[in-house]
């Protein structure tokens, strides 16, 4: 599936959960903290939807986000096992893709993703969200950027960070792989 249809998607199960709850555009602007026009911009499918908002869309409409990304449940209560390359694949943006790891846990409260990035003349915009952010470089060169600071990590180096300060990862001179895990709270 292209990008372009999955962003249609995840903003066609967005909407219909709204619409289906009877919430407005402007409650679930104010909630997740965004002006009405660029919520309108991704429930109409006209922009892509950062994974921060997708997660605080979800919180703000009571569900999990993989009902969003998926259009089902997560199903498993007490354990879920994810085999190597079996996670659910999601292409965010050109040269910016990551595999969910417990996309089908009920309740988690962490986000385990590895992420896989593309070098590219064009960082990505910054984002912010709440919780804890945790990235390990698995495979080739990675920039974060933090705030005003952009640091250089290289396979098997972490970096542990406040998710409210906008940032940002770009692959360097290559492919890079990166685990996340993300808490959600």
């Amino acid at each position: 599936m292209d990008v372009n249809a999955q962003i249609k998607e995840i903003a066609n199960r967005i909407k219909y959960l709204r619409d289906a709850l009877d919430i407005t555009v402007d409650e679930v602007a104010a909630k997740i903290n965004i002006t009405l026009d660029e919520y309108m911009e991704y429930e109409n499918g006209e922009k892509d939807i950062p994974i921060s908002v997708i997660y605080s869309t979800a919180a703000a409409l009571g569900v999990d986000a993989t009902e969003l990304i998926l259009g089902e449940a997560p199903r498993m209560a007490e354990y879920c096992i994810t085999r190597k390359n079996k996670g659910v694949m999601i292409q965010r943006y050109e040269g910016y893709s990551f595999e969910a790891l417990a996309h089908n846990y009920i309740g988690r409260d962490k986000e385990p993703m590895v992420v896989t990035l593309t070098p590219s003349d064009v960082h990505p915009a910054l984002v912010s969200h709440s919780g804890q952010e945790f990235n390990y470089v698995l495979e080739g060169k990675l920039g974060v950027t933090l705030g005003d600071r952009t640091f250089e990590l290289s396979e098997g180096d972490s970096v542990y960070f406040s998710p409210a300060i906008p940032h940002g990862q770009f692959a360097i001179g290559g492919t890079a792989k990166f685990l996340t895990i993300i808490d959600k709270e």
